[in-house]
């Protein structure tokens, strides 16, 4: 007979990460951090739990994407009335609200349902290398998302 494993309540600390997210490109830096936010990095992952971390990601507005995708892809947001579709180059984004870049490119990779909003709000995107979270004494992560980078 089949159990599904729940860790207990006991073993479930959350940590506290920063990663700058300075020179990194987006799709890969995105994907760690949805790893982290998800717990898949424990042993006590679980699929339906809540068992990850909290990331702060700061320097959002010198995140990189490669080739032509600073000019070509774009975002878009819809204001619900009709016609209210907005579109917006990455370039454009990035020089109005940087942080929203991050963010989208992590909620997409959480899951759609009631854990992955709950999970979405463990991520905190800063502009520039400050951030308010430094009682929670968060240890700083690298992540290297550039191959050939030491």
């Amino acid at each position: 007979m089949n159990k599904t494993y729940v860790p207990p309540q006991t073993s479930l600390e959350r940590n506290w990460y920063v990663v700058d997210a300075a020179d990194q490109r987006l799709g890969r830096l995105a994907s760690e951090i949805a790893m982290i936010l998800r717990g898949k990095n424990k042993p006590t992952y679980t699929p339906h739990l809540d068992t990850g971390d909290f990331v702060i990601v700061v320097n959002a507005e010198k995140v990189s994407v490669t080739g032509k995708k600073s000019s070509q892809k774009l975002y878009r947001r819809h204001s619900g009335r009709p016609g209210g579709m907005k579109t917006e180059t990455f370039a454009k984004l990035q020089a109005r609200v940087p942080e929203r870049i991050i963010e989208q490119a992590v909620k997409g990779m959480l899951p759609k349902n009631t854990l992955g909003r709950q999970l979405f709000t463990k991520l905190k995107v800063y502009v520039g290398p400050e951030h308010p979270h430094e009682a929670q004494k968060p240890e700083t992560l690298q992540i290297k998302t550039i191959p050939g980078e030491e």
